[in-house]
């Protein structure tokens, strides 16, 4: 455990040590939440909610991000302030009848949230059925994904283009702390939902852009990208981004489809690229600095003639980062 100065524990117990403020702790450690989210769990005013947060924030206890006109807050994961917080928190009692009146309303605001998500789900799930059909099962490119990235484990996880939130699910055995990003405030929420319903609070979601990422540069021991390059028109300045973030000796997972000739989905699906071929990635991944350790490609097998193989890139960024 850290150590601090007289002045600086106080302000960070004074933070955390008033009643409204611990309960909204408490309710950030199980989950990313709004404003909204929390005046509705609370039963109080939203300047009051806001006022709160704006002090713990300033305590560096939690942090906001911007996801078009919302803002989500959440527990911060690093600096010393977060580990005392997080020791705080680990002394509540879960029976505590107002900790558990709030937990109980937190349930209600996560049900909503995953009703949601189901309503955006079953409006597209026949196009996403209609895709699965065309390639290799998802258990099998997942099976060759958990082989090809192996068993251990590393400290952050950041997922590009995270969709559903499924990358973090499956991985989630891996790493300490996951992160999601994807453009679709809609995706955003069927993933939230995902994340809640397997009851996995070490990891968020947030919105976006993967051309201009919203993180700090060599932050994420592995990074992946589960088919979303093809439907960039500038796929390489994503690989680029997704280097830029990675720490020294980190890995990026790229999973995506191997050239074919099904045009139709250009306008059927908004597929912008073909698929790619090894040589194609292996030049974007080098000119990203990173260096090919490992592909695997997984054909349909038994299915349609014309139907779509899927590959695996695992890319490595060197151990030790040229200095000028």
């Amino acid at each position: 455990m850290a150590t601090f100065g007289l002045d600086k524990l106080v302000d960070i117990l004074k933070a955390a040590g008033e009643a409204t403020r611990l309960r909204l702790l408490v309710l950030l450690s199980a989950g990313d939440l709004t404003v909204t989210d929390l005046t509705d769990i609370l039963g109080q005013s939203q300047p009051r909610i806001s006022r709160h947060l704006k002090l713990l924030a300033e305590d560096e206890l939690v942090e906001r991000y911007q996801e078009g006109a919302w803002a989500y807050f959440r527990l911060r994961r690093d600096g010393a302030a977060a580990e005392l917080v997080r020791a705080i928190l680990a002394t509540t009692d879960p029976a505590d009848p107002v900790l558990v009146r709030d937990a109980q309303r937190l349930v209600a605001v996560k049900q909503t949230r995953s009703e949601r998500a189901q309503a955006y789900f079953s409006r597209n799930a026949s196009e996403w059925d209609e895709l699965r059909r065309l390639h290799v099962s998802d258990e099998a490119v997942e099976a060759a994904l958990l082989d090809a990235v192996g068993a251990v484990r590393v400290g952050s996880l950041l997922d590009l283009g995270t969709g559903t939130g499924r990358m973090l699910q499956l991985l989630e055995h891996l790493y300490d702390y996951g992160t999601g990003i994807d453009a679709s405030r809609d995706m955003l929420t069927v993933a939230r939902a995902n994340l809640d319903k397997d009851g996995i609070v070490k990891a968020s979601v947030r919105q976006g852009d993967i051309f201009n990422l919203p993180v700090d540069g060599q932050e994420f021991d592995l990074v992946t990208i589960h088919q979303v390059l093809h439907f960039l028109d500038q796929p390489q300045l994503a690989l680029s981004e997704a280097a830029r973030v990675l720490k020294p000796g980190g890995r990026l997972a790229v999973i995506d489809l191997a050239p074919h000739v099904l045009d139709h989905l250009r306008e059927e699906h908004a597929h912008v690229r073909m698929g790619f071929s090894h040589d194609v990635m292996a030049e974007w991944l080098g000119k990203a600095g990173l260096t090919v350790e490992r592909i695997i490609d997984i054909p349909p097998g038994g299915q349609a003639e014309r139907a779509l193989t899927v590959t695996i890139w695992l890319a490595r960024s060197p151990v030790t980062v040229a200095t000028v």
